[in-house]
């Protein structure tokens, strides 16, 4: 047995009225150390017994061998390696880049002469700017804001605060992990470096409102420009703005001249409208009274010249005819003067010293009139 079996009064076997257990233990619970030289010996003995040739014999270099080729076997299955669908490998031949590889079972090298590196191509990266999220998920209230990297100045000589993540992946892995020392950090900078500038050309309304889609792609595109000089081997997915605010300070008063501005921005459309409004309707108005008046003066003119032809016209007929053409220029006067009078004619000289005989013709005429209303009404 592999363990010291002395007994309590050195028997050579456990024995269960007071001898020690199996290793070294005794039956009121105290315990010894195995005997490591009786271990070792027998671990020895057993060798031997499985190469009989002895020391030198060639049992003993036949097992030799073996676990050698044991060893060497171990040795080069270690080479095969396994690139998860996500991943792509990258076999390094004594530091130096060899190959990449794609995603399933693969062999190379095994170490020290090759190693692999297996970077996760497919996962979407997130690096946070202005700001650190308790959980690495979207902004949340309980978001660090980081003033340093959010407090940019704007193209007007504001300030604003920004929060913005960056979305990135892995596009070449070799490029990733050779050609920059540390990459995440590097996003980082180059991203915060980019927003810097677009904002410095930003006015401060702009940034803040229908301005932020677009800062977003100058952002990304610019980022990505920069990454594929740096030979990064990386692909920006996206720039996402969080929060695009003045400072904490001062945002009751810049909504104040924010609502002001868009007062003011009413009351000026309100007047374009009353003005578009009110100019066509005068400019109608002024051009009827031009076409009015000067209706007026060709009436007037055509009328001067009506009467002086008609009155030429009576000249050369009071040239032929004098008495003739008096008398009915006489008639024609006194008809346009009388008829619209209330006419009494009166009799001659003979009626003197009596009763003025006259004619009531306003009477005659009224009464005509009723008469003629009165067959009217019968005949309907």
């Amino acid at each position: 047995m592999p363990w010291n079996t002395q007994g309590g009064s050195g028997g050579g076997g456990w024995q269960g009225g007071g001898g020690q257990g199996p290793w070294g233990g005794r039956p009121g619970g105290q315990q010894q150390p195995p005997d490591l030289e009786e271990l070792i010996r027998k671990s020895q003995e057993k060798v031997k017994r499985l190469f009989p040739g002895g020391p030198g014999g060639a049992g003993q270099k036949r097992a030799v061998a073996l676990v050698v080729l044991g060893a060497v076997a171990l040795w080069l299955a270690s080479g095969v390696y396994r690139v998860l669908p996500e991943e792509q490998g990258v076999v390094l031949r004594f530091g130096k880049l060899q190959r990449v590889t794609s995603p399933g079972l693969n062999y190379h090298l095994p170490w020290p002469i090759e190693e692999v590196l297996t970077p996760q191509v497919t996962r979407v990266n997130r690096i946070e700017v202005g700001f650190r999220s308790a959980g690495g998920g979207p902004r949340s209230s309980s978001a660090r804001e980081v003033g340093e990297e959010a407090l940019m100045l704007t193209g007007d000589e504001n300030i604003i605060d920004i929060n913005f993540v960056v979305l990135w992946k892995i596009a070449d892995p070799a490029a990733y992990l050779f050609n920059i020392r540390d990459p995440e950090n590097t996003v980082k900078a180059v991203a915060e470096s980019v927003m810097r500038e677009i904002i410095g050309q930003t006015p401060i309304v702009q940034a803040t409102t229908e301005g932020r889609r677009l800062i977003e792609t100058k952002a990304r595109e610019q980022l990505q420009e920069l990454m594929n000089d740096y030979g990064a081997g990386i692909e920006i997915d996206e720039v996402q703005l969080q929060k695009s605010d003045p400072p904490a300070e001062v945002i009751d008063a810049f909504r104040d001249v924010q609502r002001a501005q868009a007062d003011r921005e009413r009351q000026q459309n309100e007047a374009e409208a009353f003005a578009n409004d009110i100019i066509p309707r005068a400019r109608g108005e002024a051009e009827r009274l031009l076409q009015e008046a000067e209706a007026h003066k060709q009436e007037v003119v055509a009328r001067a010249d009506g009467e002086a032809q008609r009155f030429e016209s009576v000249l050369r007929e009071y040239e032929k005819a004098k008495e003739v053409t008096l008398r009915r220029l006489y008639l024609d006067t006194m008809q346009d003067v009388l008829s619209g009078m209330n006419k009494t004619i009166i009799g001659g000289k003979e009626g003197v010293g009596s009763v003025v005989p006259y004619l009531a013709l306003p009477e005659i005429e009224k009464r005509q009139q009723q008469k003629a209303a009165g067959q009217t009404g019968v005949a309907q």
